[in-house]
Order: C-alpha cells, then sequence, then structure tokens
C-alpha cells in the first residue's frame, strides 16, 4: 500500500489557515486523494481535551510556557498514535491545522521555553513523522487583529494576549520559513483567498506531484 503525504498548515493567529485548509482539502479530493483533515492540539477526543485545557484554563489561570509545552506534546502523541500514522500509513493526505512548528514558536517566544529543550521533546514525540510540506501564512500583526475581531466568539488564551506576542509569533514564523525552506513554503496570506489557495496548490503539487 502507498504511503500517504501529510502537510501542515502554520502561521499566527489570524492568518487564514482555517478558510485555506478548507480550499486545500477540497482540491486534493477533487484530485481523487483520500484527505484526513485534523488540527493541533486535537485530532483524537483524549486531544480534543487537552486542546479545551490549554486553550480555556480556569478564569484567572494561566499554564507556564513549560506546562503548555508537556501539554501539547501530550495531545500530540495520542494525536500521532491513533490519528496521524495511521491514516499515513492506509496512503491518505493528512492536511493539519498546526503542528510541531507551532510548539517551537508559540512556547519559546517572551522567555519561555529553550529552544533545544522543545527540540529535545519534539525528537522523542515527533520523531520521523514529519510534515511533507509545510505552508507558513503570513499577515501584518494589526490585519490579522482585525480579522480575530470580526469573527464570533471570545477570543482562547493565545488569541488575547498582547500585540509585542504576535509580533514575536509573526517573527518567529518568518524565521522558520527562511531556515526551513526544503519543507516551508511562505505564503502572503493579505492576499485573496482565491490567490492564497491557487499559490498554496502550487506548492502542493510542485513539491509532493499531482
Amino acid at each position: 500500500m502507498s504511503t500517504g503525504c501529510f502537510i501542515t498548515l502554520e502561521g499566527g493567529e489570524g492568518t487564514g489557515k482555517s478558510t485555506l485548509i478548507s480550499e486545500l482539502c477540497s482540491r486534493l479530493e477533487a484530485s481523487g486523494k483520500t484527505v484526513v483533515r485534523t488540527r493541533e492540539p486535537g485530532g483524537t477526543p483524549l486531544a480534543e481535551s487537552i486542546r479545551n485545557l490549554v486553550l480555556h484554563p480556569q478564569d484567572g489561570q494561566a499554564w507556564s510556557p513549560m506546562a503548555e509545552a508537556l501539554l501539547m506534546n501530550a495531545a500530540r502523541t495520542d494525536h500521532l498514535e491513533k490519528l496521524i500514522r495511521p491514516a499515513i500509513a492506509r496512503g491518505d493526505w493528512v492536511v493539519c491545522d498546526r503542528f510541531a512548528d507551532s510548539t517551537r514558536v508559540y512556547q519559546s517566544v517572551t522567555d519561555g521555553v529553550k529552544e533545544d529543550v522543545l527540540a529535545l521533546m519534539e525528537q522523542f514525540v515527533v520523531a520521523g513523522t514529519k510534515p511533507d510540506l509545510t505552508l507558513v501564512l503570513d499577515v501584518p500583526v494589526a490585519v490579522a487583529l482585525e480579522r480575530r475581531q470580526s469573527r464570533a466568539g471570545a477570543q482562547d488564551a493565545f488569541e488575547a494576549r498582547d500585540a509585542a506576542f504576535h509580533q514575536r509569533v509573526r517573527e518567529a514564523f518568518l524565521q522558520l520559513a527562511n531556515r526551513e525552506k526544503d519543507r516551508c513554503v511562505l505564503i502572503d496570506a493579505t492576499l485573496p483567498i482565491d490567490t492564497v489557495a491557487d499559490r498554496a496548490w502550487s506548492a502542493v503539487t510542485t513539491r509532493l506531484g499531482n
């Protein structure tokens, strides 16, 4: 049985990952692929429980960066074991909204967990199940804030953080995309969604084949 492909979407809050992932999954399915759409933290019942703990802590409470990193990796372990690896082994295409890159970024900025500690966690948890392609969506922090404010519902623990935090997150993702060009493709997500989707699709077909 053929081995599937693993695509991840990364970027700060309000960069349009959810919109793009829907379009990308539709195009993959139209091309004849069996697609598994998922997200992090989450993707399995246990990992979704951890998602709720991380994004919506009890009123007045907050996780430390180290606690966040441990929770994210606990959720990722379950996600990989129960959903991602079996799907890839079946020959499916897995498209995931966030993965280990988000942990590298979010839990390291603002004097969080040291990068070598996060890398060690990733080494044991992710092991060889690394994305074949990562699309990094980028928009200015002010634009992302406008998008988040236009959405219904309360902000989660990360969305509610100040502009300085989101700027550091943006810069970290830009550095990641520049550092790992063999895997990452940077996409200007201020462009119209059709253009963003076309550029993402071009990256998929160019890098992973038709």
